[in-house]
């Protein structure tokens, strides 16, 4: 008889030590009208997390903080996401607005706007990069800048077009392969198809530009929100949301069930791994 199997016969497994995480905080909206990208929230990954038995370990997602009020403003930076006794995951930063308001830092940083020529700003180290940049000229013909991704940094305008999202990250702790975090487009100047590219990592995970395409980042992904063109149709209704966060749990599945969690976390027990996944706040004990 196995040691695994003896363990079961008696009624208990071991309690793990240490853990596995990803920790990824909300995405930053993109600003209104000729609007930067926003920033995809910060990632931290951590492959042996030490955990101690019968305390309480708080998670805590980052929301998506709406978008950007009144025309041509700034957007709004993504929430943080923790887990007690790790380094938080920096909220995404907000896309520059037309009108007023400069883009944000963050986990990744926010876009510059268009036409008035602001630059991206920073992503937090180790967890993201910079949005891109946007120029300013006599004719305002220059794209707003992509919002930075986990991987990459967002895209400077061009002319008349927008800059494409930085690039995401890709994950397989769920067990399914996933992207996550990649920046919101920036604004172009045409409300039909002037608009970047959602930052991707092989497809879109953060906002579109096109007035057709999608402009929120996804849900529990922290990707950024991404802008339309600066047109005067549905261009002029503002920037995309950014995607809520996500926090995720695995250990070997040698070891003991949680003892106890708050807040409805998903558990799987699949390919030898224990996976708690938090898309709201809440509590675990092991």
């Amino acid at each position: 008889m196995s040691l695994l199997q003896s363990l079961i016969s008696l009624g208990s497994l071991p309690k793990t030590t240490t853990i596995e995480t990803m920790v990824i905080a909300a995405g930053g909206t993109a600003g209104q009208n000729g609007g930067g990208g926003g920033g995809a929230g910060g990632v931290v990954y951590t492959s042996s997390f030490s955990i101690t038995a019968g305390s309480t370990y708080t998670v805590t997602i980052g929301a998506a903080n709406g978008g950007a009020s009144g025309g041509g403003n700034s957007g709004v930076s993504g929430g943080n996401s923790s887990i007690t006794g790790q380094t938080a995951a920096v909220g995404g930063g907000a896309g520059g607005g037309r009108d007023s308001g400069t883009s944000l830092s963050g986990g990744s940083g926010g876009g510059g706007s268009s036409p008035s020529g602001q630059n991206g700003q920073a992503g937090t180290s180790g967890q993201g990069n910079a949005g891109g940049n946007s120029t300013s000229d006599l004719g305002g013909s220059t794209g707003a800048g992509g919002g930075g991704g986990q991987s990459s940094a967002g895209g400077n305008g061009a002319s008349k077009q927008g800059g494409n999202g930085g690039n995401g990250y890709l994950s397989s702790i769920t067990g399914t392969s996933t992207g996550y975090a990649g920046g919101g487009a920036g604004s172009g100047l045409d409300y039909n198809n002037f608009g970047g590219k959602a930052g991707t990592v092989q497809a879109g995970y953060g906002g579109g530009g096109p007035q057709n395409s999608s402009r929120d980042g996804r849900t529990n992904s922290g990707g950024g929100g991404g802008g339309l063109g600066n047109g005067t149709n549905t261009g002029d209704s503002g920037g995309g949301n950014g995607g809520s966060g996500i926090a995720v749990i695995r250990y070997a599945d040698t070891f003991a069930d949680a003892v106890s969690t708050t807040g409805s976390p998903t558990f799987t027990n699949t390919g030898g791994y224990k996976i708690y996944t938090f898309t709201g706040t809440g509590t675990i004990v092991f």
